[in-house]
């Protein structure tokens, strides 16, 4: 599957596409790229002339702190059908990188594509518009949840939001995920440490709602977890209507 069909499947749950729509993005020329885990996707800095649609994996946006430690901090994951740095088409440079977690392929597309369309179709440039609207509303809920979540109940939540987010493009189905992150790694993303972490799996274990194996996750009570994790999908503009 061509990584465009993840992003148009991104689009139709929240709004219809006309014919002219399709067309118009399944016309939109692309490079392919593949990248090993921890591979930089997109390099922080001044003029890109591109960004990059996730077609296959994950990937994290990183921000390294100026310090000797060179410390990174994850502020987004990114699963398929995510236009993960639309943002830097319009902003003169990105003040963070784009990582691979795991392996992952990438779709780049230059920005003088997306200058066509925004000139000449008002409707997907609303709907791109509207992408990075949600991409912010996440980071918000994750400052939320940071803030209002102990461990368990934190780590809950990004499992909610990724498989939601995951099962809204078709990657995932049935309450089953892979989350290609290393408990060190979710410690980065959660802001823990990695005992924290270990001790927030094994207490989601011990109350029935995942069973975790390596990077494969089968939640067991969604309910349940939802619940914990005190998750409303709301911020993530699931409902279909014209925008």
């Amino acid at each position: 599957m061509a990584l465009t069909e993840y992003f148009i499947r991104y689009l139709q749950r929240r709004d219809t596409l006309t014919d002219e729509d399709l067309v118009r993005l399944r016309q939109i020329p692309t490079t392919t790229a593949l990248f090993e885990s921890g591979q930089t996707i997109v390099a922080a800095g001044r003029d890109h002339t591109r960004s990059c649609l996730l077609l296959r994996g994950m990937a994290a946006r990183a921000h390294t702190l100026p310090a000797r430690t060179q410390q990174r901090v994850v502020t987004a994951l990114h699963v398929p059908g995510d236009f993960v740095d639309l943002h830097g088409f319009v902003l003169s440079g990105l003040d963070h990188s784009v990582v691979s977690v795991g392996p992952s392929e990438v779709e780049f597309i230059d920005h003088a594509h997306l200058t066509r369309i925004t000139e000449n179709h008002p409707h997907l440039t609303r709907l791109l518009w509207m992408s990075t609207v949600i991409d912010g509303a996440i980071h918000r809920r994750w400052l939320v949840a940071s803030n209002a979540l102990r461990s368990t109940a934190h780590l809950a939540h990004l499992l909610c939001e990724v498989y939601t987010r995951l099962s809204t493009v078709g990657a995932a189905r049935d309450l089953r995920l892979t989350l290609p992150l290393l408990q060190r790694e979710l410690a980065d993303v959660l802001g823990y440490s990695s005992i924290h972490i270990n001790r927030a799996v094994r207490d989601l274990r011990d109350r029935g709602l995942v069973a975790w194996a390596g990077t494969d996750i089968r939640i067991l009570d969604w309910a349940g977890l939802c619940g914990l994790a005190r998750f409303d999908p709301v911020y993530l503009e699931l409902e279909h209507r014209r925008r």
